[in-house]
């Protein structure tokens, strides 16, 4: 290989991201021993893997302990109103399909209050990636049980529990086509950036659980680390058989469930691009 030929992969080598340059200068806040911290970093480490530049990124998030994720990365970052993430997100992701856009949220900011826009979201099956750090509680509002919460889970705010179905967002996802649907950890933020980095790069919308204990109001969640375990399949793209394995999960399987062949929403101009003006004028006496 001559001098010349070298020189692109050198610079090629040389500018190679690193989990730091996705990171901002803020300092996370969270709760001592929150699964959300491992959770940032181990989307800062997907991002590294995947090798999208900050400026060619945006993290969109809604409300909750969760959505504090934008401002602790480099990327674009829009931080929207309660449940609202998904419907900024695909609207983002229309205009400007260029950009890698991730979207990162809680179960009771995703599933309650944003529960429509989730089911909506997967019909559409627009080419963006949705995380949601699940702790089965409302953690930034002081412990009320959220969509995810057991109906069993006795608190001071529920006494005797809910009586209620928890939400399965797996089930929901699948059937509302989803186009890649995944669990992971906390407790293992490896594991977990390389199922971030495969739902990136899969097309379509890519939904992934990401079980991230909160300490503080739900402390015997530590033991999930013992309950975690890989999934005793590989991956699917066949959905009936997906649901089979979704239906009877216990909930800690982690690994990629479904993997489909949806096509995504198409993205780009549609027709003759028209101006404003053009527009308004036809609107006038």
């Amino acid at each position: 290989m001559n001098e010349a030929a070298a020189l692109p992969e050198a610079a090629e080598a040389a500018a190679a991201l690193t989990a730091k340059d996705y990171k901002s200068a803020y300092k996370p806040i969270w709760c001592p021993g929150c699964g959300d911290y491992s959770v940032l970093g181990a989307i800062t480490k997907a991002f590294a893997m995947v090798q999208v530049r900050p400026e060619n990124i945006a993290v969109v998030s809604g409300i909750g302990c969760s959505s504090r994720i934008p401002a602790y990365t480099s990327c674009y970052g829009f931080h929207g109103v309660h449940g609202r993430s998904l419907a900024a997100a695909t609207g983002l992701k229309v205009a400007r399909p260029d950009l890698t856009v991730l979207v990162a949220g809680g179960d009771g900011d995703g599933y309650s209050i944003g529960g429509n826009h989730f089911l909506h979201a997967c019909r559409r099956n627009v080419d963006l990636t949705y995380i949601v750090m699940d702790n089965h509680v409302y953690g930034m509002t002081k412990g009320q049980p959220s969509p995810t919460t057991e109906p069993d889970w006795d608190s001071k705010l529920s006494p005797g529990g809910t009586g209620v179905r928890s939400f399965h967002p797996l089930v929901i996802a699948l059937a509302s086509g989803a186009n890649f649907v995944a669990r992971a950890f906390s407790g293992d933020p490896n594991g977990t950036a390389d199922i971030i980095a495969q739902a990136i790069r899969h097309p379509g919308f890519s939904f992934v659980e990401i079980l991230s204990p909160c300490v503080t109001f739900r402390p015997e969640q530590r033991t999930w680390k013992e309950q975690a375990h890989p999934a005793p399949v590989g991956p699917t793209d066949d959905p009936a058989r997906a649901a089979r394995r979704i239906m009877t999960d216990d909930g800690f399987n982690i690994g990629v469930l479904y993997a489909g062949s949806r096509t995504p929403y198409p993205l780009g101009p549609r027709g003759t691009r028209r101006e404003i003006a053009e527009i308004e004028a036809e609107f006038e006496p």
